[in-house]
């Protein structure tokens, strides 16, 4: 009995090593894998083909379709002696730099009313707001012409800048009302509790907060303006010619090379602005 006893004992002491089960991820079949490949690369040709063919064309010697007669940069030249080109180009970027810069401002300005204080239709206007982003552009392109034939204002330089600054807005106010939301509370009390008065602890404290989100609303408003066509079409007088509106008058009666040059310019310059954006945006 002892001995059966001393066995049992040493048998239930032993260790026993059991398996146990790990779930392993279920790893796709070869059909499913190279479907999946494919259907990603699918979406990559379609994304960005176009821009690479809209860059190499701009280099294409040729001037005749899209058949490849050498590398060259008349296309560039010539829209240097592009007079009206140029012109509209310029009515852009003063378009832009205006509609950026008063965005900005209305929008800083609308965030910090809405993240600081408590008042009567804060939900509505940050509905309207959402509204205004949501809604379809050819919606507000006619929304905004009847009301400039409404109170009779002359459509050109004005109306343009109006209707930019319009669009431009919301993305402004919420690009600033994310940054203030993510804001630690602790240092505008920290700020009060060492004596530092209202207009001290928005200058010293608050703007260097949200100085990057600042910047970038006003980067995003500048290049929404720069490339918006739907709404400056119906907004736009003849006096006043912006370069979205040109490029669509010259497209309308056939593509030439000089477009293919203009758009990689923009298309170059609106990858630095949000590149600049998204880095100001990730400062802390």
């Amino acid at each position: 009995m002892s001995g059966n006893s001393s066995n049992n004992s040493s048998i239930n002491s032993s260790p026993i090593k059991t398996k146990r089960s790990i779930k392993r991820p279920i790893k796709p079949t070869s059909i499913g894998s190279i479907a999946a490949k494919g259907y990603l690369g699918l979406i990559y040709i379609l994304l960005y083909l176009p821009i690479i063919v809209l860059v190499v064309m701009s280099f294409n010697k040729s001037k005749i379709g899209y058949n490849w007669g050498g590398f060259s940069l008349k296309w560039y030249e010539s829209l240097l002696n592009n007079q009206a080109m140029l012109d509209a180009f310029w009515h852009s970027i003063v378009l832009g730099l205006v509609a950026a810069t008063v965005s900005t401002v209305i929008g800083t300005l609308t965030a910090l009313a809405l993240h600081r204080y408590d008042f009567r239709g804060k939900g509505l206007l940050n509905g309207l707001l959402f509204v205004l982003m949501m809604s379809p552009e050819i919606v507000l392109a006619i929304s905004l012409l009847a009301l400039f034939l409404l109170i009779g204002l002359q459509l050109g330089f004005v109306s343009l800048l109006l209707a930019h600054i319009t669009f431009c807005l919301p993305f402004v106010v919420i690009t600033v009302f994310a940054r203030l939301s993510s804001l630690d509370e602790r240092l505008m009390e920290a700020a009060r509790d060492l004596g530092a008065s209202e207009s001290t602890m928005v200058r010293t404290v608050l703007i260097p907060v949200i100085f990057p989100a600042v910047m970038a609303g006003w980067l995003l408003a500048f290049t929404l303006s720069l490339d918006d066509v739907v709404v400056s079409t119906f907004v736009t007088g003849p006096s006043y010619e912006i370069l979205p509106l040109r490029i669509y008058s010259m497209v309308r009666v056939g593509l030439k090379p000089e477009v293919n040059a203009i758009g990689t310019i923009l298309l170059v310059a609106s990858l630095v602005l949000v590149v600049i954006s998204q880095l100001l945006l990730r400062r802390r």
